[in-house]
């Protein structure tokens, strides 16, 4: 996607049908095409008639929003981060057989939860404790440590660089799941991506201090 204004929704990664059984076509469809579109679509309006800020990155308008005038600050704080957050969470996504990390990213969830098992329970007690509406996330700091983290509504952790993050807004899981969170979560978690992140972790480690979003 565009990664400063005007930004423009990125296609699916993979075809609707492609997470069956644990994420159905119709959350995806509204997911994906509904919601994520609505906050590219907003934020583009947030921006249109402010150039000062067209020029600024979507990590930056979520990591600097409070620098923002007034009048738009939480509402692109809300609409960058929903844009964010949303390309991250389909990005981590494969319909491909389960995995598991490896390379430097294994060794890094060894040193950092003990083992992956250790990871998916830290993981899930932040999905299933977020009040409401959030994210839970697995984050890395700049020196490569990992970490579990959960933000509200549609915050982001930045300046730590995420790597992985469950969606927990009722609208990804709602219409497949109702208020079973849990259940969402465990089938979700057989559909990350760990070859793409183990891959994502190498390159961040090959060139801190800067941790991009792609």
């Amino acid at each position: 996607m565009e990664q400063h204004y005007p930004f423009s929704l990125p296609p699916l990664p993979y075809a609707y049908d492609a997470l069956l059984p644990q994420i159905d076509e119709k959350t995806l469809h509204f997911h994906h095409d509904k919601h994520f579109a609505a906050y590219v679509d907003n934020l583009n309006k947030l921006l249109a008639d402010q150039p000062e800020y067209q020029s600024w990155s979507l990590e930056q308008l979520c990591r600097d929003w409070c620098q923002l005038p007034d009048d738009i600050r939480q509402s692109v704080r809300n609409s960058a981060g929903g844009v964010y957050n949303h390309d991250l969470y389909f990005k981590t996504m494969a319909p491909a057989p389960a995995s598991v990390p490896s390379g430097d990213l294994a060794g890094a969830v060894t040193r950092d939860f003990g083992d992956l098992q250790a990871l998916k329970d830290a993981l899930k007690t932040a999905a299933l404790g977020v009040f409401g509406s959030g994210w839970a996330w697995l984050v890395s700091d700049r020196e490569g440590r990992l970490s579990v983290q959960k933000t509200a509504n549609q915050d982001t952790p930045l300046p730590l660089c995420p790597l992985l993050t469950c969606d927990v807004w009722e609208h990804a899981y709602y219409l497949q799941y109702q208020n079973r969170r849990a259940e969402y979560f465990e089938n979700w978690w057989q559909l990350v991506d760990w070859p793409q992140l183990s891959e994502t972790y190498r390159l961040r480690r090959s060139t801190l201090p800067r941790c991009p979003h792609d």
